[in-house]
């Protein structure tokens, strides 16, 4: 309040004035000016705005990053500050329903994915099953990521959680990808990845199947951080009246979101679809040997 009076003109003498706010002369003239915002503030605001209402759920970390993608050479701890005063900085709670049921007969597959780290696309896949809530009820989704960049490369949205919800997710990721023979399919333990249809599948593609330990999420880390981004960036902003609304959004996420603009501190804050490309581009620029 005192602040705010001295920053205006002073009707009074100046030494009255300190006088009646009962402040120093030394102080008065130390204070720090007001200043008006710069057009650079406004047009960092603004930029800092714009990141926010595409991706509502970045943090100052990412947007910081954005921002140098777009051309400002800013500091993390100014986003930071403006992100505070602006109220940027998005909080939301974590919500959680169990999909995996791994009591069942099927055989379990030992875990291939606790030492092997892929260093190329399809090498490895990452599979797991989150729920998705609607008025009255729930659906769910089945993804698999490729576990070297992130990408989702199959999805599938059912008001079913059977074996036809992971079969339909995984006959996309063959479709986009046909992947060699070799490939590890990394999931839990549930009846979905366990039973006989899903397993005949994976072997007719060549694929291993590897599943983690009973209840041990850490496991399958890179699939559990894509429903995290998902449910914080899409999900829990938005209310779905129906089955198709949700398909829709979803579908707008994972595709134009997610996989071609989101940035991935994993990646080197890259979206996955760039980081493929540049992966491809480093491997074609490696010299061919010519084997005689």
């Amino acid at each position: 309040m005192i602040t705010a009076c001295l920053h205006a003109e002073p009707a009074l003498p100046t030494s009255r004035l300190c006088e009646v706010m009962d402040v120093s002369r030394s102080w008065y003239y130390a204070r720090p000016a007001a200043q008006a915002p710069t057009e650079e503030d406004i047009r960092l605001r603004d930029a800092i705005e714009r990141i926010i209402l595409e991706q509502p759920g970045y943090g100052y970390r990412r947007v910081t990053h954005q921002l140098g993608r777009d051309g400002w050479a800013i500091n993390h701890k100014r986003v930071l500050r403006i992100m505070r005063k602006e109220s940027l900085l998005c909080r939301l709670k974590k919500r959680f329903v169990a999909t995996t049921d791994s009591d069942h007969a099927h055989r379990v597959y030992p875990n291939l994915m606790k030492t092997f780290v892929p260093v190329e696309c399809n090498q490895a896949w990452v599979a797991d099953i989150t729920y998705i809530r609607l008025p009255g009820s729930f659906c769910f989704l089945a993804a698999i990521l490729d576990a070297f960049s992130r990408l989702c490369v199959g999805w599938h949205l059912s008001e079913e959680i059977d074996t036809q919800l992971t079969l339909a997710a995984l006959e996309k990721a063959i479709v986009l990808r046909n992947p060699p023979a070799g490939l590890i399919h990394h999931s839990d333990r549930g009846v979905q990845y366990a039973s006989g249809d899903y397993i005949k599948r994976l072997e007719q593609i060549g694929a291993l199947p590897s599943m983690s330990r009973v209840g041990n999420p850490y496991d399958n880390a890179k699939a559990e951080s894509f429903f995290k981004t998902l449910k914080r960036e899409e999900v829990y902003l938005n209310d779905y009246p129906t089955m198709a609304e949700a398909q829709a959004n979803i579908a707008r996420f994972i595709e134009e979101v997610y996989n071609q603009k989101r940035l991935h501190s994993s990646l080197g804050y890259l979206p996955p679809v760039e980081f493929e490309a540049m992966q491809n581009t480093n491997t074609a620029m490696l010299p061919i040997r010519i084997y005689v």
